[in-house]
């Protein structure tokens, strides 16, 4: 059910925030998380639940529960309001909750804080819980965006997975999207257990057939105290290699280029710039995002807090008109920069090599030789990978924050 939450100073009752924080610096944003699953995939380390394991907890109060911190967080940012530039509804599986649902937290979200004209709205999915009234109900509500969980397109790499969705409904899901007029983002997942180069090549075949707007693939991270890190233990599967993890990229990245795709983060593609994730964006460039839901993490003005985790103590918490936090934390500048390098250095934006320490900047040099980085660019005075560098950016960033 996911790592455990990092130690903070308490959060108030009511929510409060420091001083500073409610001047507005950046842009908002809203993370929605609905922690429910039918399955807990092997691999899985996210906070969420299957219905065996939400004592004290019923999914039908969810979102009448969500609609109560909504309160509570409009409430400790109302004095310098801010509409909401993106919304995202992530988890688990978002679409186990009935479409109703969903759109009466979307509701709440615009009633409370206002939603720009424009924004991005994305709900992730399970294909399996798509159905053409499903998007037709999310859109009529104002979700633009459906971010559809494919992962593999072959049965026995799904089945390592523990995904249950058949792989021929990914296609039925984003046809429905497409007919109520959503844009569509399929997500892959590479380098399970004895998935092979050619596995992977269906994959990515069968993601550019679904001619999305949007990819995203990111390599497994075999993470502690999952069923996949115990069953690697016991040798009842073999270790990712990281090698042919490499070469799986490098294919995946080859055939998105080719159909017209464009890298902007390391693990994503899309379209046009247009089609990027905004919500993820939001993110990388450091933006304000309020997270809702239990084990959520939120930031706010340059200070971070994070919800309690189980489903039970969060609606407990609210219930009693308690804020549902579970600690907050000030990083301070060193830190601000080593969280600036790691998310902007992924980016095609890249980072202004000004921005770097001074003895940062000396490395920059090294790593165009070593060809990480691109000359030209670093020339211009800005840090942009190359696709090797892509490869290798967490050795990148440990080189520039030494």
């Amino acid at each position: 059910m996911g790592a455990a939450l990092p130690l903070g100073a308490p959060v108030p009752r009511d929510g409060s925030l420091p001083g500073a924080v409610i001047e507005p610096t950046a842009p908002l944003s809203a993370y929605v998380h609905i922690p429910f699953c039918r399955v807990r995939c092997g691999y899985c380390d996210f906070n969420t639940y299957t219905a065996e394991e939400l004592r004290g907890a019923r999914r039908e109060d969810y979102a009448g529960t969500l609609l109560r911190e909504i309160d509570l967080a409009s409430g400790v940012l109302s004095a310098h309001p801010r509409p909401l530039s993106t919304v995202f509804f992530g988890g688990g599986t978002p679409t186990l909750l009935p479409a109703r649902d969903l759109a009466v937290i979307l509701a709440s979200l615009r009633d409370r804080f206002g939603i720009e004209p424009d924004a991005e709205v994305t709900v992730e999915a399970n294909p399996d819980t798509v159905t053409p009234e499903v998007t037709e109900e999310l859109a009529g509500a104002g979700v633009t965006r459906l971010s559809i969980g494919m992962q593999s397109a072959v049965p026995e790499v799904l089945r390592t997975l523990d995904r249950t969705h058949r792989p021929e409904n990914v296609a039925t899901a984003v046809r429905a999207a497409r007919d109520s007029g959503l844009a569509v983002s399929v997500d892959l997942i590479y380098g399970a257990p004895d998935e092979t180069l050619d596995h992977w090549r269906r994959s990515v075949e069968a993601a550019l057939a679904l001619e999305t707007d949007h990819i995203s693939a990111y390599a497994l991270i075999v993470e502690e105290g999952t069923a996949l890190e115990r069953r690697i233990r016991r040798g009842e599967l073999a270790t990712p290699d990281d090698d042919l993890q490499a070469a799986m990229y490098e294919h995946a990245d080859t055939a998105f280029e080719e159909a017209g795709y464009g890298w902007y983060e390391v693990s994503n593609w899309a379209k046009t710039p247009a089609d990027r994730s905004r919500h993820n964006l939001a993110y990388w460039r450091g933006h304000d995002w309020w997270g809702f839901g239990p084990g959520a993490h939120s930031h706010v003005g340059g200070v971070r807090f994070w919800n309690v985790r189980h489903p039970a103590a969060y609606a407990q918490r609210l219930a009693a008109g308690d804020s549902p936090g579970a600690g907050l934390e000030v990083p301070d500048e060193e830190a601000r920069l080593l969280e600036r390098v790691m998310l902007r250095v992924r980016t095609v934006e890249g980072l202004p090599v000004s921005e770097l320490a001074p003895q940062s900047r000396q490395a920059v040099a090294g790593l165009v030789a070593n060809g990480l980085v691109d000359g030209r660019e670093a020339v211009r005075g800005n840090l942009v990978l190359t696709r090797a560098g892509r490869l290798l950016a967490d050795a990148v960033v440990r080189a520039l924050t030494v």
